[in-house]
C-alpha cells in the first residue's frame, strides 16, 4: 500500500485529505505542521507529501527545503494544498522542490486524480 504524508495546522483539512486518501486506498499519515512533518518523515518513507504553505513552526517551503535534502527524498512527489495562488509563491514552492499546487479548496476527485498520477510517476531513491 502507498504511504501519504498530509501536513497542515488545519485539522478538518488533514481530515478531509486523510479521508479522500484512504477511500481510494492509500495509507495517510498525518501531521500538524511542517515540525511535527519532518520529525515524520524522519521516522519513515512516504511515497507522497501533501503540504500546507502557511503553518506555524516550520512553514511549507521550508519544510519541502529540509525533506529534499533527505536521503531518498530527492525525487518523492510533494504536492502543495493551500488557498495562495500568487505565481510568486507558486515559484517558491518549485524552487524549494514542490512537485505540484493545488489551491484550497480543493475537490475530491481532482486531489486523487493528481496523488494518483504523482504517485505512479514518483520515484524512490
Amino acid at each position: 500500500m502507498k504511504r501519504i504524508l498530509t501536513v497542515d495546522d488545519s485539522a478538518s483539512v488533514r481530515q478531509m485529505v486523510s479521508f479522500t486518501s484512504r477511500k481510494a486506498d492509500y495509507e495517510v499519515v498525518e501531521a500538524v505542521d511542517g515540525k511535527d512533518g519532518l520529525a515524520k518523515v524522519s521516522s519513515g518513507k512516504f511515497d507522497l507529501i501533501v503540504t500546507d504553505l502557511n503553518m506555524p513552526h516550520v512553514d511549507g517551503i521550508q519544510m519541502i527545503t529540509a525533506v529534499r535534502k533527505l536521503p531518498g527524498y530527492s525525487f518523492i512527489p510533494i504536492l502543495m494544498l493551500t488557498p495562495e495562488s500568487q505565481a510568486e509563491k507558486k515559484d517558491a514552492g518549485r524552487k524549494a522542490g514542490a512537485t505540484g499546487w493545488i489551491v484550497k479548496p480543493f475537490n475530491a476527485d481532482q486531489l486523487i486524480a493528481v496523488v494518483q498520477k504523482l504517485v505512479k510517476e514518483g520515484l524512490r531513491c
